[in-house]
């Protein structure tokens, strides 16, 4: 099986350029819950700083996949197309978004399992109402079934869901921490998801897609660890992961 780790990096709209009536939809929660003046403007700087983490009021600015059995990457990252650079597993491409998303769904045409941590909560949505909206017609399904044992090709295996055995567990703990809790190399030592923002306005696109690939590599190596360890054999051997 051709197995394909994926992950995204986002931004959200600055504030300023919202339209009103758009502002007033997003700000309206930290108005009505409010009880101060300083909690109101606590609030609204929260819903200002999370607008990356909607499609609707975010972009994605890295898009990097990473091929499991040749042990070699791609990043997608935004900016004007340029030569591409490599740099030891990973070969980086700036792109447009409506570029990085075309070649991403090009690109996941011949693989029978894609890897994400968070995926099916986060990545594949954004990916998707980002497609619509840069004009980019998806090219598989991966948001079928979520369970694995239900699970027909293209399979998704979202390590969140996985590793927090779909809910049982009361929290939904990071990349980081299960990083951390396996002794693999976590991502988030020298630039984390929230810093990328920053990073973005001050132009520094390249730190992002160099972010994206440490998150791939982690994400490669928690993968392992549950195919070693908790990954059901009867249905391993179904698939033949």
């Amino acid at each position: 099986m051709a197995t394909l780790i994926f992950d995204i990096e986002t931004v959200g709209e600055e504030w300023n350029s919202l339209d009103e009536v758009t502002q007033v939809a997003l700000g309206r929660w930290a108005l009505r819950s409010a009880r101060s003046e300083e909690e109101r403007s606590s609030l609204l700087a929260d819903v200002q700083a999370g607008l990356g983490f909607s499609p609707l009021t975010g972009s994605i600015v890295a898009l990097g996949i990473y091929d499991r059995e040749r042990a070699r990457g791609v990043v997608y990252y935004e900016g004007t197309p340029a030569a591409d650079i490599t740099h030891e597993a990973f070969v980086f491409k700036s792109r447009s978004e409506a570029g990085l998303l075309q070649e991403f769904w090009e690109g996941i045409a011949d693989y029978d399992t894609l890897v994400s941590f968070n995926g099916r909560a986060f990545d594949v949505p954004f990916i998707l109402h980002r497609s619509v909206v840069c004009d980019v017609r998806p090219t598989r399904e991966l948001l079928g079934q979520r369970y694995l044992a239900k699970q027909h090709p293209p399979f998704h295996i979202d390590l969140q869901d996985e590793l927090t055995f779909y809910g049982a567990m009361g929290r939904r703990p990071s990349l980081h921490l299960f990083c951390r809790a396996y002794g693999i190399l976590s991502p988030k030592g020298e630039v984390s998801g929230d810093q990328v923002a920053g990073l973005y306005r001050s132009g520094r696109l390249e730190e992002i897609a160099e972010c994206n690939a440490r998150d791939l590599l982690a994400t490669a190596a928690l993968y392992e660890k549950w195919l070693q360890y908790l990954a059901p054999q009867e249905r391993l051997q179904d698939i033949d992961f």
